[in-house]
């Protein structure tokens, strides 16, 4: 060790203590309001900004994508992150979340704009039906855009990834692969895109424009298919093992069922856990088939008192719907993004009463399990309860 290295960095330390001092003496009692790095933050990264739908077109027999623009700053996003749109339909007012499918360098340039692809529902799908069947160039929406953690980060994923997708689980993949062919992003991804037949793969021609030699497309068919010589069946361990590197991360984005079937066949490949990154895939569709939800309560209505402020109102409640759609139902505000338990925007305090948190969907932190904060999209009434919403 060299002695007068270390004492000329111990002087330093006590110089920059003197010198913050004296910047304390010299300022002025009066408080200083202006925050020039809030205000940059706060111009990047705006929260609720007008959209306004340029252009509905096909991305398959069953998908559409919408591009919105704005007259406002779009924000700048990750590949594979999420935005969500403010919803009114029938009185209420609701929000989705939407992965994005264009990238973010289509937000620059000459004519920003971002986009997103919906599926037509097979059943359900309230929201979904409505941006499916009826938005039209012109209609206009307030949305978050740029929210998730679903992307490439270099100091924590391999250099390597496959991603395993299904249906409309493509469009965050899309966007990677546009970003990565147009120099934004750096490293080699490999799609594994499972669909049912080859006329209706979502986003087929973006997926084949932006191939390249780190971009590669690997298209799965379970159905029927005539002529088809590519993959065919799911994707499965054998799939998987073919197209990976020795050292791979892998990402999941589709339907619940695929979920499932793909985690098991990542264990199978002794991946660890490290290694595997899902979407959120947003509120699930049917609570009462998890383990541990009690059965004799799904067709119970409780009472849900909603204490905002110093106000105080009675609503109720369904067991078999989360918090949050009780919430919009009655036209109460609650700030919502993922919709699956991830994000803590729609973090709400329980004051009284018993309620089920979806196990897939749980993603509070120690501290809210042990003083009952919980997530409204994610939790689920057993009975009366007391809660408490941010103002």
């Amino acid at each position: 060790m060299k002695v007068k290295g270390f004492l000329k960095d111990v002087g330093g330390a006590s110089a920059v203590t003197k010198r913050r001092q004296a910047a304390y003496d010299r300022a002025s009692a009066k408080p200083a309001h202006k925050d020039p790095m809030g205000a940059v933050a706060k111009a990047l990264h705006p929260g609720l900004i007008p959209l306004t739908v340029e252009s509905v077109r096909p991305a398959s027999k069953t998908a559409k994508t919408i591009r919105f623009t704005s007259e406002a700053h779009l924000p700048y996003f990750r590949a594979g992150q999420f935005l969500t749109l403010v919803i009114e339909r029938d009185g209420y007012r609701v929000t989705r979340p939407y992965s994005i499918s264009s990238a973010p360098y289509e937000t620059r340039g000459e004519h920003p704009c971002v986009e997103i692809t919906v599926r037509r529902p097979k059943e359900g799908g309230f929201i979904a039906n409505y941006l499916y069947d009826e938005v039209r160039a012109g209609d206009t929406f307030l949305g978050e855009v740029g929210l998730g953690e679903f992307h490439y980060e270099a100091l924590r994923d391999a250099r390597h990834v496959v991603a395993a997708a299904g249906g409309s689980g493509i469009t965050p993949f899309v966007s990677m692969a546009k970003e990565i062919k147009n120099g934004r992003e750096d490293f080699d991804l490999t799609i594994l895109y499972g669909s049912v037949s080859e006329d209706d793969i979502v986003l087929r021609e973006e997926l084949e424009a932006a191939a390249c030699d780190r971009v590669h497309v690997v298209h799965v068919l379970s159905g029927d298919n005539p002529g088809w010589t590519g993959e065919k069946g799911f994707l499965n361990r054998d799939i998987i093992k073919k197209y990976s590197a020795e050292d791979t991360t892998y990402f999941v984005c589709g339907p619940q069922v695929m979920y499932d079937f793909v985690q098991k066949e990542l264990e199978a490949l002794s991946v660890p856990k490290r290694r595997v990154r899902f979407e959120v895939f947003g509120q699930v569709r049917d609570i009462t088939a998890f383990a541990g939800y009690p059965q004799e309560k799904k067709d119970d209505t409780y009472r849900l008192r909603v204490r905002i402020g110093v106000s105080e109102t009675e609503i109720p409640a369904r067991a078999s719907e989360p918090i949050a759609v009780a919430l919009e139902r009655a036209g109460l505000k609650i700030h919502t993004a993922c919709r699956s338990g991830s994000c803590g925007f729609c973090r709400i305090k329980v004051l009284s009463g018993k309620y089920f948190v979806c196990p897939q969907n749980d993603g509070r932190r120690g501290a809210d399990r042990d003083f009952h904060y919980v997530h409204a999209c994610s939790t689920y009434p057993l009975g009366d309860m007391t809660v408490k919403v941010n103002i």
